[in-house]
């Protein structure tokens, strides 16, 4: 299947941290659709696992997404999120990664080229990443789309994670969207 099966999905947050934020361009649409898919993966009970760089150094998850974040932060020192360790154990047995984050072109970059690596799939949603440059989020995506990562819109995840318009949710999904 080559559509997002919320079955098989995890959505993973990478690093969208208090003092980042402010440089990123773009942010509050980037931190809008990032909220969307949070809401969304709720819906579906679709697991989510956030991660945090250098917490001391970046701060801690943004307010307006830390709620969701609950227990479910990994913190990591290196840019890959994989090679942390016990990161790649803490995604349930879902072999499907549907990632926004920052920064696009460093650790979001690193962590999707290690998750395709360890032999995940990877749906790299476009208007959930950011960069402080428009040039590295754009050579980014091309880079992790020529490693296998399907690049996609908020849009496209909620619509797939949703599968059907005879679900008795397609009101509140639409209602995310719009």
């Amino acid at each position: 299947m080559l559509t997002i099966d919320r079955t098989t999905s995890t959505l993973l947050i990478v690093d969208f941290q208090s003092r980042l934020m402010p440089a990123i361009e773009g942010g509050a649409a980037v931190v809008g659709n990032a909220r969307r898919l949070l809401d969304a993966a709720e819906m579906f009970g679709v697991p989510v696992l956030f991660t945090e760089q250098n917490a001391g150094g970046l701060g801690p998850t943004l307010p307006e997404l830390a709620g969701a974040a609950d227990g479910r932060i990994a913190p990591k020192m290196s840019f890959d999120a994989c090679r942390t360790a016990g990161f790649i154990e803490r995604i349930e047995d879902r072999p499907h990664l549907v990632v926004a984050g920052c920064e696009t072109h460093v650790c979001v970059l690193q962590t999707v080229l290690g998750l395709i690596g360890a032999g995940m799939r990877v749906y790299l949603v476009r208007d959930a990443v950011g960069s402080r440059h428009a040039e590295s989020k754009e050579t980014a995506l091309a880079r992790m789309a020529r490693h296998g990562a399907e690049i996609v819109t908020t849009e496209m995840v909620v619509f797939e994670w949703l599968g059907t318009a005879e679900d008795s949710r397609l009101r509140d999904a639409v209602a995310l969207i719009k």
